[in-house]
């Protein structure tokens, strides 16, 4: 699944060269020159993945990496740090800021985006392709199709997003804010009511394969993606 990534790199030359292979790959590219082009960018909506140049002018790309890591609206973006500078310190400290992975240069194109796609499978799976299962449930984010028990069923794309992330984290609680800021962006209006409606379209999808009970509500918190059991204090 295509992934848009920010790509922080103030050398021309470099940027160009890596934007090409990322957009060959299929992923929307957003470019910044520096840290402050990059903020902005980040505050008007968040990428999938920031790639991020140790060297920038003004701040550093180690100094932005921790400011992102500081705040909670951008904690979770995966981010790879790209740097000529290749000492073990120098990996240490790049890691210890906030880094999920340390590039060095020069690199290969093939590299960069496998890298790319070993990170967003760890910290990002929902933008992924790979199929997701539980049990005789499963989702193909790639074609669309979700098959419950080997039987197509019809999901909205809205529905089919939000069981993808779900599946995709599964036995985690997100809370209705969270789930808006992941399947509709964080920089969409709307009543967190709404993840309500979806997640009782999608039940309503699953109810003749007896699949409806995977999403489950957690009072007061939100909702998780569990094939456990539900327990007394929890309700669909």
């Amino acid at each position: 699944m295509p992934a848009t990534i920010l790509l922080v790199e103030d050398e021309p030359a470099i940027q160009e060269l890596i934007s090409a292979n990322l957009m060959r790959a299929g992923h929307h590219v957003l470019r910044a020159g520096d840290a402050e082009t990059a903020q902005r960018i980040v505050r008007e909506a968040l990428p999938d993945l920031i790639l991020l140049d140790w060297m920038l002018p003004g701040m550093s790309g180690v100094e932005f990496a921790r400011r992102l890591r500081s705040e909670e609206r951008t904690r979770a973006i995966p981010l790879i740090m790209l740097t000529a500078r290749g000492e073990e310190q120098d990996k240490v400290m790049g890691l210890e800021s906030g880094a999920d992975d340390y590039v060095t240069k020069p690199f290969s194109p093939r590299e960069l985006v496998a890298r790319i796609k070993a990170v967003l499978r760890r910290r990002a799976p929902e933008t992924t392709e790979d199929t997701v299962s539980a049990g005789d449930l499963s989702l193909d984010p790639a074609t669309h199709r979700l098959t419950a028990g080997g039987k197509p069923v019809t999901l909205g794309p809205t529905e089919f997003r939000l069981l993808h992330f779900l599946m995709t984290h599964p036995e985690r609680v997100h809370s209705r804010a969270q789930l808006l800021d992941q399947v509709w962006g964080d920089h969409v209006f709307v009543e967190e009511r709404t993840v309500d409606v979806h997640i009782r379209r999608r039940r309503c999808a699953l109810e003749p394969s007896l699949h409806d009970g995977l999403v489950q509500t957690v009072r007061g918190s939100g909702y998780r993606f569990s094939t456990q059991q539900e327990s007394p204090a929890v309700a669909r």
